[in-house]
């Protein structure tokens, strides 16, 4: 291949790694592209020190995107190596991806590359058809594919985990920086970032219900109800450590799951709050049964999701001038 990519190349690869999932939607990345070389950073100006103090949700974000920058490269044909965290002395450079003729291309990128732009969080309730065996299977063997675990909670561990949320909203009772930032990222119309109004679903009727209610504004708050399984497909998705390498494998396990269930017909949303408390996060590992670290509570269901959530455009998050 060229020792440049092309500006077509380069936008098809940003656009997929943009499109990557992250907390409250702040999209935390920047990317520099020097030849065939990417470079992806992380964008402490959309740090959420409130809820995300340790930058946890944010590596796991920009591991997302490496994942979808790989299934980029993937369909253009190209190979891609990286290394995590190359450098030590830049903090906030997290990755580095290096493109290639490929020798052998993966096929499996390279279909997962199709579920990209397809790919949505959905907070909307699950039609009365739970993830299929042979899905689940395929979804841990993805997790297992990038180093990390997916454990389907049972259902009374599933219900434990739920009940938690009254744990998580004592605590945030008076937390006026916790509802200051939400209030910052979440509701209303939105035309870059942030979650809209439009995506975030109708209130449940019931209080141990399996989404988180994002809403902060009165009018969000005033969101019809509906009613939402009962018996919900938790997932839980870990680490053997918990070390920052070990949050970017996470965002990059976490995405492939989340593209071979978009393949599957399955939508997912998230329900991660009990891991914004340390004493929480460990009993959310607890009810795995295994040893590591929480990394994301996922929710499988097959809903169907119109609205979507704004992304900035790509000159907002290239660092620098392409050479």
């Amino acid at each position: 291949m060229d020792d440049q990519l092309s500006m077509e190349q380069i936008d098809i690869l940003l656009r997929a790694a943009v499109a990557a999932p992250s907390m409250h939607n702040t999209q935390p990345w920047r990317f520099e592209v020097n030849g065939t070389v990417i470079d992806v950073f992380l964008d402490g100006a959309r740090a959420l020190p409130a809820e995300d103090p340790t930058g946890r949700a944010m590596r796991i974000a920009a591991g997302a995107a490496v994942f979808n920058l790989r299934c980029a490269a993937a369909h253009l044909g190209l190979g891609s190596g990286y290394g995590l965290a190359p450098n030590p002395l830049e903090p906030d450079l997290v990755a580095r991806i290096v493109l290639e003729d490929a020798q052998q291309l993966d096929l499996t990128l390279k279909h997962l590359y199709l579920q990209v732009v397809r790919r949505h969080t959905s907070r909307l309730p699950a039609r009365p058809a739970p993830p299929a065996a042979d899905s689940r299977i395929g979804l841990m063997q993805a997790a297992l594919a990038e180093g990390a675990e997916l454990t389907w909670l049972q259902k009374t561990d599933a219900a434990h985990l739920m009940a938690m949320n009254l744990d998580v909203d004592l605590r945030e009772v008076g937390d006026w920086k916790r509802t200051a930032e939400r209030s910052k990222w979440i509701g209303g119309e939105r035309v870059g970032d942030g979650v809209p109004s439009s995506v975030l679903g109708p209130r449940p009727t019931s209080y141990t219900a399996p989404v988180r209610d994002l809403g902060v504004h009165p009018v969000d708050q005033s969101r019809p109800r509906a009613a939402f399984e009962a018996d919900a497909a938790l997932a839980v998705l870990s680490t053997d450590r918990d070390r920052p390498v070990d949050h970017l494998v996470a965002g990059i396990a976490l995405e492939h799951v989340l593209l071979a269930a978009t393949r599957d017909g399955l939508t997912a949303s998230f329900f991660n709050q009990p891991l914004e408390f340390d004493d929480l996060r460990a009993d959310v590992q607890h009810l795995t049964g295994k040893p590591g670290f929480a990394q994301m509570v996922i929710r499988f269901a097959h809903t169907t999701q119109h609205a979507t959530s704004p992304r900035r455009p790509l000159a907002d998050v290239v660092r620098g001038e392409t050479s």
